[in-house]
């Protein structure tokens, strides 16, 4: 697969300018001394540090969220956003029709900064932000999950996902992809890039990996 490699990928989200506004996010949404911590120390050492430090808060581009509703064209249903942060990739999914939906965020201060987006664009009581921890949360009738998350956090997931999700379940990854699944589409380039996996044929993979196994075996 010719993804970009994660230590590429976090380069260009380091050079990236987020801008005066960007800025003002990330420091109501994590503080910005945690914030400057993790660009000039946690991340030379992302795959060592916690769980709980690899995914900073960082606002979704313009672009990142133009792919993500490129991928999700034809789509219908609910919508979950897994890590919602500051909430854009769940009011841009309700202009786009998906209904319910609803992101998950354990940060309270970034439940808060989505909810006052919400009410800005008139979307007060349309659509949900939940604080609540994304591992407990069931998916079993999610129709389309969406996910901006840490290579690592993403390797855990995918378990959760396949088991949980039912088969036409449509994940879409923002920058950075799942580890051992293959994508049915990509759209975008480089910190942009988008992945858009289709459940049905992530378990017909996992399910003919399980039979290799078992004839190799015998």
């Amino acid at each position: 697969m010719d993804d970009d490699a994660p230590d590429e990928v976090l380069a260009q989200i380091k050079e990236r300018q987020l801008g005066v506004w960007g800025v003002a996010q990330i420091a109501v949404g994590t503080g910005l001394a945690v914030y400057a911590m993790w660009v000039g120390i946690l991340q030379p050492g992302f795959r060592k540090v916690p769980l709980k430090l690899q995914v900073p808060y960082i606002p979704a581009s313009k672009h990142q969220v133009q792919n993500v509703m490129t991928l999700l064209r034809g789509r219908k249903g609910n919508l979950v956003d897994l890590g919602s942060g500051d909430g854009r990739i769940v009011l841009e999914a309700h202009r786009h029709g998906f209904s319910p939906a609803v992101g998950y965020e354990l940060n309270p201060w970034l439940i808060s900064l989505a909810r006052f987006h919400a009410w800005r664009l008139g979307y007060h009581g349309k659509v949900t932000y939940r604080r609540e921890d994304l591992w407990k949360v069931d998916l079993t009738k999610c129709k389309n999950v969406t996910v901006f998350l840490a290579p690592s956090v993403l390797s855990l997931l995918q378990e959760k996902l396949q088991t949980e999700l039912p088969d036409d379940a449509l994940v879409i990854a923002g920058r950075f992809p799942f580890p051992d699944w293959q994508p049915c589409r990509i759209e975008g380039h480089g910190v942009d890039r988008a992945w858009a996996y289709s459940m049905q044929a992530q378990k017909q993979r996992l399910l003919e990996k399980r039979q290799h196994r078992v004839d190799t075996v015998q």
